[in-house]
């Protein structure tokens, strides 16, 4: 809900590193509710996007299903050709499928239900928003494992388990960073988040893990925006907050640039940019400059992805922070489970420290390291390239 409209890290960077050879990107801008195509042992180099007419590869008696978001954010696309490299080397039968665009619930349902009727092994998904919930409850009753990969659903036992981020605490580093790097000065925030219409766990779970780092009492988790609009934070110095804004982006370039637009008309004197990942904060950087303000002294940027062109940003000086994740490791690690479990072993377990998923780690990527920053390992920026995805 949006309620003010206006050892873990060493595991996941070492496996990655094997995985960081496999992205390239599409695009499909039909009205179509969903596309897929399907990859194995024979036809793991299919680039998606197509309708779902092709015929599925002979590769193995495993059969899985990963539904992404979309097929143009830069970290899906990696995760699907992360996946597809995967099921090559496993020689499981992988059908590749997304929504048009952020919030296309129906076409991540339609893509389910495909899996379902095409009998398949299990799924690994994306989840949209809550409204995908009854779709992954019937693929569950019909014997198939279910994966949330990235975003945990609402509630978290919808599907059998999660791979992910913990997205609070990638929230949270940034958020610390931010506090410490203030040394005391007043914050003026503008936040950019997804959504301002539908309650997102990835969403409400970054922007607020950010007010937390900062060190600002928050109200109800699953609620973006239900904090004080001012009053003080308690990280490192401390010091005087103001809330500017909240815009929903849609988590992508064109919205960060009109979201900073309008938090720039409500007060020019913005110091502090929470991006809920990195193409929203390359939109809000263009329109920063655009203003005259100089990124890196008059205002920070801070976000959460760690893609490649995000941490080259870092290395720039265009963000100063950013927390970053490894989607190529959560569809492998899910690709192996399904493929484990299908064949007659035994199921993973959460590893998180408060049990609800698998934690796939997460490392804040910045040249400017803060004393501050206590809930993730620093890393520079060319650490940070070397272990991108995208």
């Amino acid at each position: 809900m949006f309620k003010r409209p206006s050892t873990r890290h060493a595991f996941a960077v070492i496996t990655v590193a094997g995985l960081l050879m496999a992205a390239c990107g599409g695009d499909d801008d039909s009205d179509d509710a969903g596309t897929e195509d399907t990859a194995g042992t024979e036809a793991a180099d299919d680039t998606g996007g197509d309708d779902g007419d092709d015929a599925a590869a002979s590769g193995g008696d495993v059969a899985v299903s990963l539904i992404t978001k979309d097929s143009t954010n830069a970290f899906f696309v990696a995760m699907q050709e992360g996946a597809r490299q995967k099921a090559d080397e496993l020689g499981v039968d992988l059908t590749v499928g997304s929504g048009q665009a952020e919030g296309d619930d129906q076409g991540q349902i339609d893509l389910i239900e495909n899996a379902i009727a095409a009998g398949q092994d299990g799924i690994l998904i994306t989840p949209m928003s809550v409204n995908v919930n009854n779709a992954i409850q019937q693929a569950r009753d019909a014997g198939l494992y279910v994966i949330a990969l990235d975003t945990p659903t609402d509630p978290p036992d919808v599907v059998d388990i999660t791979f992910a981020t913990d997205n609070c605490l990638a929230g949270e580093a940034i958020g610390q960073w931010a506090a410490g790097k203030l040394n005391g000065e007043k914050a003026v925030i503008a936040r950019l988040v997804i959504f301002d219409d539908r309650t997102v766990s990835v969403d409400y779970c970054r922007d607020n893990g950010f007010l937390k780092g900062m060190g600002i009492d928050i109200g109800e988790l699953t609620v973006i925006g239900d904090e004080p609009e001012s009053g003080t934070y308690s990280t490192g110095a401390g010091g005087e907050y103001e809330i500017v804004c909240v815009e929903a982006t849609g988590a992508n370039e064109e919205g960060g640039r009109t979201g900073m637009e309008t938090c720039l008309s409500q007060n020019p004197d913005i110091n502090v940019v929470y991006t809920i990942n990195e193409p929203t904060a390359f939109g809000a950087i263009a329109a920063l400059e655009t203003a005259g303000k100089t990124v890196g002294e008059d205002v920070y940027v801070v976000s959460v992805d760690g893609g490649l062109a995000g941490v080259e940003r870092v290395q720039d000086g265009g963000i100063q922070a950013t927390s970053q994740q490894y989607p190529l490791l959560m569809a492998s690690l899910g690709l192996e489970a399904i493929k484990d479990i299908a064949e007659g072993g035994a199921p993973p377990e959460n590893t998180s420290a408060d049990g609800t998923f698998f934690d796939t780690g997460v490392a804040l990527c910045t040249d400017d390291p803060m004393d501050t920053v206590t809930v993730a390992p620093q890393e520079d920026s060319q650490y940070c390239i070397d272990n991108a995805w995208g």
